[in-house]
Order: C-alpha cells, then structure tokens, then sequence
C-alpha cells in the first residue's frame, strides 16, 4: 500500500486526507481526514483577487496540515486548488505561499478535472450496489463552483458552473458589507434565478434528466443531511451514504432561507463557518433535486479528496 496525503484547496475551505492505497484492491484506509474553513475565496467574485486575510487563513491551515503529513509519513503528497484561485489574478501569490510550505505546487485544476476527481471519489464505493441505479448524477456543491458529473463505471459527461454557497451568499445576500439576517424574499428569489441560470449551462453538456441516481458531496449538502438526521453533533459515520428525501431537503431550505445567525448558528451539526452559506447551499441543492426531478439525494462524505488520493496510490 501506498501512504498518500491529498489536499483540496477550495472557495470555503480547505481538506486533507492521508490515506493508506491499495489498488489492486481497491482499498483505501483512511488515517486522516479534516477541514478548516478559510474562506480563500472572500471578495474574489467583486475584486478578482485574493484577500490578504484570507491567504494568511489558507497558508496557516496547510501550516498544520504540513505537520500531520510529516507526522504521518506519507510518501507522496497532492495538492489541488479549486475555484477560487482559478478566477483570482494573483494566483501566483497562493502558489509561491502553498509551496514554501508543503513543498509541492498547488495545481490549479480545470472544472473538468475537478468533476473527474468528485466522481471517482464518489462513486468507487458505490459500483457493486444493486440498490441504486445507473447513471449516476454526481453534484459537489462548493464555495464558489458545482460540479456536474453523470456516468456510470466511467464518466460519460461534465460540467463547472461558477454556482456555489459563498459565491451566491456574496452576491445575493450580502447588503453593506452584512450578510441579510435573514435574507429578503426579493434576494432569495435573484438568488434562485441565478442558480437556475446556472442549471441550463450544466444542462448543455451533462443529461442531467438521464440520471437515475442523484449523490450530493461537499459541506452543504453533509450539512442539510445532518440537520435531516436530527443527528446532536456532527457525525460522519451516519451522514455517509444517507438517503435524504426531497421534501426534507425543501423544508430544510427552507427554514435555513427564514432563520435568524443565532438560529442557525445553535443547530447541533453546524459548523461556525457555514451559518451564513447554508441557506445559499441549501437552496442550490433544492434547486438541483427539483430539475432532475430526483426523489432524494444519496449522501457522500467521499469526494474529490478521494478521488484525488487515487489519483496518486
């Protein structure tokens, strides 16, 4: 087995997993797997750039990280940076700063390949159920993008939209510098509009109404399933490969879209750092379910991490 540590680097937050691969097995035994949220894409969406604070967030978190992979021994290492610092023009920056740290480049990777990393995270455990059926539709929702993917054993189409819960957070509910607290129904329903906008640019390249079974990855939608679950502090083991109803995910988008900081903030599985993007989160998800016509959505903690220690085992 090979000891790989893989980095996903995107709008929200920042992920590393250090993992022991066997592929001719196909096992991947987890040793390590955690999340900070940095907020590298803060402002990107106005300004085109990367905030000072928020490189100064992302270069401490790969600090740490830096340590558990030295700590862990792992003996090739992969970094990947997603959509934020694909649109920034001071890119350059973030990756001098990621490789003085970690010692390894940052690859600044297309949608393409980001929606080809999610997909075989995603999916590699889920090849020999006979209970969900093929194709699947697999949609990551981020910070600043959502990845389309439908395949099977292979994937069969892609697509990047430049849809995510910070991107559509800053750019509908954000008024004098303050996140709506909560938001008007004028800006959830720009909001909406603006996801839907997005949903026809996916249609064009993905058959999103050919798929048959719809798996949701990516903090927004572990989120809304541990909200679903009831569960009383966040619980990977439960969340993962849980089968979340339509109707829960709407009744939960919509409370998320009505509730106060407060409110959110003191809902068990919440994370500090997603009260104020659940709801745009939430409703992309609401939105996807709605056009696929799905009846509920299959629930990964397995992801473009994943996928991106594969890449390397």
């Amino acid at each position: 087995m090979t000891r790989v540590a893989a980095v996903d680097c995107g709008t929200n937050s920042i992920r590393l997993l250090v993992a022991d691969c066997d592929p001719a097995t196909g096992e991947l035994v987890e040793l390590d797997r955690r999340m900070t949220v940095v907020r590298l894409g803060q402002g990107v969406d106005q300004t085109g750039r990367l905030a000072p604070e928020a490189l100064a967030r992302t270069f401490a978190a790969c600090r740490a990280y830096a340590e558990v992979i030295k700590e862990l021994g792992a003996d090739r290492v992969r970094f990947v940076a997603t959509s934020a610092s694909r649109d920034a023009e001071n890119r350059d920056e973030f990756v001098r700063g990621v490789l003085d740290i970690l010692g390894v480049e940052p690859e600044v990777i297309s949608g393409d390949q980001e929606a080809e990393f999610s997909f075989a995270g995603a999916t590699k455990e889920l090849t020999g159920r006979t209970d969900l059926e093929r194709p699947f539709l697999v949609v990551d929702i981020g910070g600043g993008s959502t990845e389309f993917v439908v395949g099977d054993d292979h994937v069969r189409a892609a697509r990047s939209v430049d849809v995510g819960c910070v991107r559509m957070t800053e750019r509908h509910l954000v008024a004098d510098g303050v996140v709506s607290d909560p938001p008007t129904a004028a800006q959830v329903a720009a909001m909406r509009a603006d996801i839907e906008a997005a949903l026809d640019l996916a249609a064009e390249t993905v058959p999103l109404a050919r798929a048959r079974t719809l798996v949701g990855l990516a903090g927004s939608v572990t989120t809304v399933a541990g909200i679903a679950l009831g569960l009383a502090e966040y619980d990977s083991e439960a969340i993962h490969h849980s089968r979340i109803p339509y109707e829960e995910v709407r009744a939960i988008s919509e409370r998320m879209l009505t509730l106060t900081h407060a409110e959110r903030a003191a809902i068990p599985v919440m994370h500090p750092g997603r009260v104020d993007v659940i709801g745009a989160g939430a409703l992309v998800l609401l939105a996807i379910m709605e056009r696929v016509g799905a009846s509920e959505v299959v629930v990964s903690e397995h992801d473009i991490l994943d996928g991106i220690a594969w890449s390397i085992g």
